[in-house]
């Protein structure tokens, strides 16, 4: 009877557990898939919010308006939590208003489709960004890799056959400040208790009045707020899904994961980036372009196979 009482208990104990490793690490497999479905369709929404303001003013309404739902979480954290929040969250803040400075103005100079393509270069400089800043020196394959994407970034943006354009070249930089920040965010965030909602709320402060002091500093200012409602559609769609659920997922998924994984997980985001920008906003590409984001979403699908 004992030993039936035992088994008994075991048995709930293991069913009523908190998820084990693997567990884990399969819900960040799958949050970050969805964070690629929903950064692939961004470009567009963004691109059509830039209709109606300009970007920084855009920027500054969509991470205030982020920063207002999340102040609820920020503030129920312990005072500890609370410091800790700031301190990791004002770096990486930093960071990640480069990032949406690069990206907002790139996709306002070139396609949403180049956008969301050329930002997932970010796949293969994240293993060279992790050896020169967290000593993981590379496999050799990885220069065939970034080789390959480079060349399909050419064909995309026309650069073999002549200048690249500057929303092309703002997407390459934002793909560049996106390898650093996934490693910065790894290192800072590994010993912080800083929950994922409170950090990201940090992020947001940062980036929105980072933007808001950048726009009041240029000659003539904002312009009033628009009246129309796409806009505000698509500001609420890229703070809900885009900021809040993302950089919460993507936060979150870090401390179960590596660097590197985070980056080649979202490597589908170019693909339903293209695939929402031809199929819904109309866009086209060349015969080169199409060429060029094989190649590009080539090298981060074979680099997925090889390093996951």
């Amino acid at each position: 009877m004992m030993e039936a009482d035992s088994k008994i208990r075991h048995f709930f104990m293991n069913t009523l557990a908190l998820p084990q490793p693997k567990s884990l690490l399969l819900l960040s497999d799958l949050a970050l898939l969805l964070v690629a479905v929903v950064w692939g369709t961004s470009y567009g929404v963004a691109k059509g919010a830039l209709v109606f303001y300009p970007v920084l003013g855009f920027l500054a309404v969509r991470f205030i308006l982020t920063l207002v739902l999340l102040l609820p979480a920020l503030w129920r954290t312990s005072a500890l939590q609370r410091r800790d929040a700031w301190r990791t969250g004002l770096p990486l803040g930093g960071l990640m208003l480069g990032i949406f400075l690069c990206e907002t103005l790139g996709v306002a100079h070139t396609q949403a489709s180049n956008a969301a393509l050329l930002i997932s270069l970010c796949v293969v400089f994240t293993p060279l960004v992790e050896w020169w800043l967290l000593g993981r020196r590379p496999a050799q394959a990885m220069w065939v890799f970034a080789g390959l994407s480079l060349l399909g970034a050419a064909l995309l943006s026309g650069g073999l056959v002549g200048t690249l354009g500057l929303g092309d070249a703002l997407m390459l930089a934002a793909a560049v400040l996106r390898a650093i920040t996934v490693c910065q965010t790894a290192k800072l965030t590994r010993h912080s208790r800083a929950p994922a909602l409170a950090l990201t709320a940090v992020q947001a402060a940062v980036i929105g009045f980072g933007s808001l002091l950048l726009a009041l500093c240029l000659p003539g200012g904002l312009p009033p707020l628009p009246q129309a409602s796409a806009f505000w559609q698509a500001s609420l769609y890229l703070v809900l899904g885009c900021t809040i659920f993302a950089f919460f997922a993507q936060n979150w998924a870090l401390q179960h994961s590596s660097p590197s994984r985070v980056a080649l997980l979202t490597s589908s985001e170019p693909a339903f980036g293209a695939l929402f920008a031809v199929f819904w906003l109309g866009e086209s590409l060349s015969l080169s372009g199409w060429l060029g984001g094989g190649l590009i979403v080539l090298a981060a699908l074979w680099t997925t196979l090889r390093r996951a």
